[in-house]
């Protein structure tokens, strides 16, 4: 970290996060992993996901599981009851130093707390409001089923990506990580640092609405345009591309590899190091037109000799020398040379055990780099002292401590 004098390229923003479950606390942990201070405002029960996920057997702790770990590193937490007035004058501190507030609750939650986005503004006229909703806020457009709660599954399915993905033309597949949340949070922590800018500039913060089907449905453009030029409504292709050809998933005799080889230069080296001359010497296969319209015969020829070899041996062939990769498991990224050199598998403190392992961070710089640096917070780990920098007296914030005990014991 050498040339830096501190952490991360975003250690000037403050950030006050309400989000729960995993598309929103993805979103900050993104700030978080480069520099912004994120401090995780929670009910007194805390985010739900802290009662879920798992632990190791050895861990008598229980204090903090893996999946609460994975998304909510590097963060800080406050715990508040946001329906009693103290909480919310406490909240309404906080709100007055930070440079953006994210939250994503379902639509109309935040002003029943009577601290909705035209009342945070009034306190601090450059904030920036993030908001994640399963079909956006009437603010920017006023969906049908705006009042609709949305989890992952329901992204993907009404955003369009289980309609192109599957193993055959008539099986719709969830894709196996939730992007249906990962990518709305990646979308709500872009949007969130574009309107701090334009804040810094302008002295106006601004809401900010992302919606978890808008999101899928910006990330499948293709059917989009595929859609309105010739009306065709594209289904799932298998693990294949649905016009270049070769492009997808084959066996190995242990596993699965994938290639992307239908440019004539890296189809011909393919052909020749899986001793399939004869493919390459077929009119069908003779160029990209020829092979897009054999594609099916073609796919299944190249697979007959790729699965004659293991998934080492074809790294060996075709490694380095055509868009190429084995199909991995978690076991096998874990042992793989590339995830260690850039430092994607990361160890973190975990209370009652040994180091947690949770994925690392993917934007590397080279003045300001990143860092999964601290651990998931304890539930109200920093209460006292985020209350007492946002200016409430030690009284204050040791009746707002005792009554979250109080309220806690009932839980």
């Amino acid at each position: 970290m050498s040339e830096t004098s501190a952490f991360g390229s975003l250690s000037d923003l403050r950030i006050i996060d309400l989000t729960q479950m995993l598309a929103g606390p993805f979103g900050s942990m993104l700030l978080a992993d480069h520099g912004a201070e994120v401090i995780k405002v929670e009910p007194i029960e805390g985010d739900m996901t802290r009662r879920g996920g798992s632990f190791r057997p050895d861990d008598q702790v229980r204090a903090l599981n893996g999946y609460f770990q994975s998304v909510n590193r590097n963060k800080q937490s406050v715990s508040l009851d946001l329906k009693a007035p103290e909480g919310r004058a406490a909240f309404l501190a906080l709100v007055r130093g930070a440079d953006a507030v994210v939250e994503n609750f379902r639509a109309g939650v935040m002003e029943r707390f009577g601290l909705g986005y035209e009342v945070l503004k009034e306190v601090n006229p450059r904030l920036v409001y993030g908001a994640l909703r399963g079909f956006g806020d009437e603010r920017t457009g006023a969906s049908p089923y705006s009042a609709w709660p949305a989890y992952d599954v329901v992204a993907q399915a009404m955003g369009g990506i289980m309609a192109i993905t599957g193993p055959d033309a008539h099986t719709p597949t969830k894709v196996g990580p939730g992007v249906g949340d990962v990518v709305p949070g990646m979308m709500l922590a872009f949007g969130v640092l574009a309107a701090i800018h334009n804040a810094r500039r302008t002295g106006l913060g601004q809401f900010v609405d992302v919606s978890m089907v808008d999101a899928i449905l910006s990330v499948c453009e293709r059917p989009v345009w595929q859609h309105s030029i010739d009306r065709a409504i594209p289904g799932p292709e298998g693990n294949h591309h649905p016009f270049l050809t070769p492009f997808g998933m084959f066996p190995a005799s242990d596993g699965f590899i994938t290639i992307a080889a239908h440019q004539q230069q890296f189809f011909a080296v393919l052909c020749r190091a899986i001793d399939a001359e004869a493919v390459l010497q077929d009119s069908r296969f003779c160029d990209e037109r020829s092979r897009r319209t054999h594609r099916k015969e073609l796919n299944q020829e190249l697979g007959e000799f790729t699965q004659r070899f293991t998934k080492a041996e074809l790294m060996a062939r075709l490694g380095g020398k055509i868009p190429f990769g084995p199909v991995l498991n978690i076991a096998e990224i874990d042992a793989d040379p590339h995830f260690a050199a850039r430092k994607m598998i990361v160890e973190v403190e975990q209370p009652g055990s040994v180091p947690l392992r949770v994925a690392g961070v993917p934007i590397k710089m080279t003045v300001t780099p990143g860092a999964v640096r601290s651990r998931a917070p304890l539930l109200g780990e920093q209460t006292r002292t985020q209350l007492r920098r946002a200016g409430l007296s030690d009284e204050a914030v040791q009746a707002l401590v005792d009554a979250r005990t109080a309220i806690a014991h009932d839980y």
